[in-house]
């Protein structure tokens, strides 16, 4: 990308699994929709119902193939200083965690999280504003990033 570079740090991406695990949390929402406006659409004999069906299907589509395009850019890079989170496509973010203001370093799974193999990283500083989360790392890969960032921060803090 062209928006925001650092020479000294390659970008790590998100698993792709995220996709899968966003994708099942958007249709958990969405099919209950569609399933009512299918049963009422069967029950009535309105056929501007089977429009609202096709409309929420249209969504549902739409909305997946946001969910596609916002993992395939999220993405973190370790530099020599700080961490960078980066992440939209339209509404771009990066996110500047120095190693030295980190506090602690959380590592989440839910289950589905778990099921796929991925972990959510949070980072906490003493500043809101700096706090950032890499969802979908895989979950080995999180816990070796906790240890590394967790290493480096207190680095950083004992040179204070």
């Amino acid at each position: 990308m062209t928006w925001y570079t650092n020479a000294d740090a390659p970008w790590t991406h998100v698993s792709r699994r995220l996709i899968t695990a966003r994708l099942i949390t958007l249709w958990i929402w969405m099919a209950p929709l569609v399933i009512a406006g299918l049963v009422i659409t069967a029950l009535s004999s309105e056929p501007w119902f089977l429009a609202l069906t096709g409309a929420g299907l249209a969504l549902g589509a739409w909305f997946s193939w946001i969910v596609v395009r916002q993992v395939t850019v999220h993405a973190w890079a370790e530099g020599e200083e700080d961490l960078l989170v980066r992440r939209g496509r339209m509404f771009r973010s990066v996110t500047v965690v120095p190693y030295g203001r980190m506090q602690y370093v959380d590592v989440k799974a839910g289950p589905l999280d778990r099921a796929l193999g991925l972990a959510t990283v949070q980072l906490h500083t003493a500043s809101p504003g700096t706090d950032a989360s890499i969802a979908g790392v895989p979950a080995e890969e999180a816990a070796r990033l906790r240890d590394r960032l967790t290493t480096r921060g207190e680095a950083r803090l004992a040179g204070l």
